[in-house]
């Protein structure tokens, strides 16, 4: 191991290692917190390396920008109509950070009723929660089919 730490600092660094700089660390369980405010699960190493990272990670920023920039009536209405629901589907929801002048600020999770897996997933099923919650809010209730079928054959 440490012939192989020796070769792999010369070609990254192209000196010579100092062995006494040098730990190896065995790592038997890792600490897994969703968020520094709550408790912690311990895994052990192998779990964690067979952990699936987060597939939504690579744009995640860029998706809350594009959000936080052309949606906010979107998110007033998510905080309106989502954050009370119990639905159990999360994959990957969302955390929203909110203030309001009786709770100041305070955390909900905003669940995705089914998985999402890409960036086209997730903006999909964002929109889609859009238009259910402005339909709520706006007391919206589509015809259906039936009924536009009967009022073509009355004109």
């Amino acid at each position: 191991m440490l012939k192989y730490l020796h070769s792999v600092w010369k070609k990254r660094f192209g000196d010579e290692v100092d062995e006494d700089l040098i730990y190896v660390v065995s790592v038997e369980w890792v600490l897994q917190l969703e968020d520094f405010k709550e408790v912690g699960m311990w895994v052990t190493s192998s779990e964690y390396k067979k952990a699936q990272p987060d597939p939504l990670r690579d744009f995640a920023e860029k998706l809350v920008n594009e959000i936080n920039t052309n949606n906010i009536e979107d998110i007033n209405r998510f905080c309106n109509f989502y954050a009370d629901l119990n639905f159990q589907v999360d994959r990957l929801g969302f955390d929203l950070r909110l203030w309001s002048p009786q709770e100041s600020i305070f955390e909900v999770r905003i669940p995705f009723p089914r998985d999402v897996t890409d960036e086209k997933g997730a903006k999909s099923m964002f929109n889609r929660m859009s238009q259910l919650a402005w339909e709520v809010e706006k007391n919206f209730h589509a015809p259906d089919v039936e009924s536009v079928k009967q009022v073509k054959q009355i004109a």
